[in-house]
C-alpha cells in the first residue's frame, strides 16, 4: 500500500512562558490573516484587482517594519507566512466555487492555531522544540510516530476548553487489514444509531442527552455573569469543557464503530443523507446533531480509502424503508411511528432492517451495473419528512436483488 501524509495529534502541556509565546503567535497569525483578507477584498471591490500570495507576503514585510505592527517581530515569521498561504488556498477554493468567500478570523469563535514548517521547529530524539523556545514541548506521546519519519509540518492549537494540542504531519503507510469479502448495508437512525443488513442494531449512545443537565447548568451560570468580566471567562470555560467531553466521547465511539465496520467488510453501502436540510426539523434537530451522521460518513470515507475497502453511497431519495426487500413492492405510506409493517406479499418487516437490506441491494446493483452514484443536493421537497427523504421515483433504475 502506498504511503501518504497522515496527521498524528497529541496533547501537550506548555510552560507559562511557552503558553504566553503561543498565545501571542495565535494573535499575530489572526491579525496577519485579517489584514491580508482586508487588503485583498478592498483591491477587488475597488479596483477589480486580484492580489496573490506574493503581494501579501510583501505587505507582511512592510507591516513588520511599521511602528504600529512591530509586535509581529516578536513571534516566528513562519506561522505568519503560513497564514497567508492558507488565505491563498481559501481564495483558490472560492474562485473554483468549492467554498464560500473567506471570512475574518475572530478571537473568540475562530480556532486558535499556528502552523510551523521544518525551518521553524526541531524534532530530535522524540522531542519537539518550536522556534523562539528554549525548551521542548511536554508532549504526551499516546502512540508512536512512523519509524524513521520526521514531521513535515507541525500545527499547534488550543481548543475552547483550554486544552493544547500538537499535530504532526508525517509520511505513513496504513497497516494492512485482514482480507474481507462481506458486504453490508447501513441504515442510520435515531432510535438506533445504525442498523446493519446483518440484522445487528447498534444502540444510539446519545452523548449530548447524557450531559444535558450538566450543560444546562453551566450555560445558566454563564448567562448570569457580567459581560466581559473575568467570571464570565471562567463560566465560558466550564461550558466549553462540557461540550468537549461530549464531542470527545462521540468521536471515540464513532472511531471504534467505523474501524470495526471497515475491518469486517469489503463493501459498505450507506445513504447520502442531507443532514443540513434534516436539522431544519426543529423537533429532531438536536437528536440528529447528536447522532453525528456526517462525522460517521467522514470517518468511514477516509478509512475505506486507507484500507482499500469499497464505499458505495446511494441517492438519499431512494425509499429504502418503503420498499419490500422480498418482492420489491413500494408502500404508499410509511409514517415514522410504524416500526414494523407487512407487505401484501405476506412478508413482515422490521422497518430499519428492511431499509438496510434495500440499501445493500441498491449498492450492489449499482456496483454490478456500473451506474454512477450522483447524490442529489437539492432542498427538501414539500410534504416530505425531514427524517427520511424517500421518493418512489428513485426506484425506477435500481433493480431488486
Amino acid at each position: 500500500m502506498a504511503s501518504r501524509k497522515r496527521a498524528f495529534k497529541f496533547r501537550f502541556y506548555p510552560t507559562p512562558e511557552q503558553a504566553d509565546l503561543l498565545n501571542r503567535t495565535f494573535g499575530c497569525v489572526r491579525k496577519v490573516y485579517n489584514l491580508a483578507l482586508e487588503a485583498r477584498t478592498t483591491a477587488w471591490y475597488q479596483r477589480q484587482e486580484r492580489i496573490n500570495y506574493n503581494a501579501t507576503s510583501a505587505m507582511l514585510t512592510a507591516w513588520k517594519k511599521s511602528e504600529e505592527l512591530a509586535f509581529l517581530n516578536e513571534v516566528s515569521c513562519v506561522p505568519l507566512q503560513q497564514s497567508l498561504r492558507h488565505l491563498q488556498a481559501a481564495f483558490a477554493a472560492f474562485w473554483d466555487k468549492r467554498a464560500r468567500y473567506p471570512r475574518f478570523k475572530s478571537k473568540r469563535k475562530s480556532r486558535a492555531s499556528a502552523e510551523f514548517t521544518p525551518s521553524a521547529f526541531r524534532f530530535k530524539d522524540g522531542q519537539l522544540t518550536l522556534a523562539k523556545m528554549a525548551e521542548p514541548l511536554h508532549i504526551v506521546w499516546s502512540r508512536a510516530l512512523p519509524a524513521g519519519q520526521s514531521p513535515s509540518t507541525v500545527t499547534v492549537s488550543r481548543d475552547a476548553a483550554g486544552r493544547w494540542f500538537v499535530s504532526l504531519l508525517c509520511e505513513d503507510t496504513p497497516a494492512q487489514m485482514p482480507a474481507a469479502t462481506a458486504a453490508v448495508g447501513i441504515d442510520a437512525g435515531l432510535d438506533h444509531l445504525l442498523t446493519l443488513s446483518t440484522g445487528e442494531k447498534i444502540a444510539n449512545p446519545r452523548h449530548e442527552r447524557a450531559d444535558r443537565i450538566r450543560l444546562a447548568r453551566a450555560q445558566r451560570e454563564l448567562a448570569r455573569k457580567d459581560k466581559d468580566s473575568r467570571n464570565q471567562a471562567k463560566a465560558r470555560l466550564k461550558v466549553a469543557r462540557v461540550h468537549a467531553r461530549i464531542a470527545d466521547r462521540r468521536r471515540d465511539h464513532l472511531h471504534k464503530l467505523t474501524t470495526r465496520l471497515v475491518r469486517d467488510n469489503q463493501t459498505l453501502v450507506i445513504e447520502d443523507l442531507t443532514v443540513r436540510n434534516m436539522v431544519r426539523n426543529h423537533s429532531l434537530a438536536r437528536a440528529i446533531s447528536d447522532a453525528a451522521w456526517r462525522q460517521f460518513r467522514e470517518f468511514l470515507t477516509y478509512k475505506c480509502a486507507w484500507y482499500g475497502r469499497n464505499l458505495v453511497v446511494i441517492d438519499h431519495w431512494y425509499p429504502s424503508s418503503k420498499v419490500c426487500s422480498a418482492c420489491g413492492a413500494v408502500a404508499e405510506k410509511m409514517p415514522l411511528n410504524a416500526r414494523t409493517w407487512t407487505c401484501p406479499c405476506g412478508a413482515t418487516h422490521d422497518r430499519d432492517i428492511n431499509a438496510a437490506h434495500n440499501i445493500l441491494a441498491a449498492g450492489l446493483a449499482v456496483s454490478a451495473c456500473g451506474a454512477g452514484v450522483r447524490p442529489q443536493r437539492g432542498n427538501l421537497r414539500s410534504g416530505q419528512s425531514a427524517v427520511k427523504q424517500e421518493n418512489p421515483r428513485a426506484t425506477k433504475e435500481i433493480p431488486v436483488l
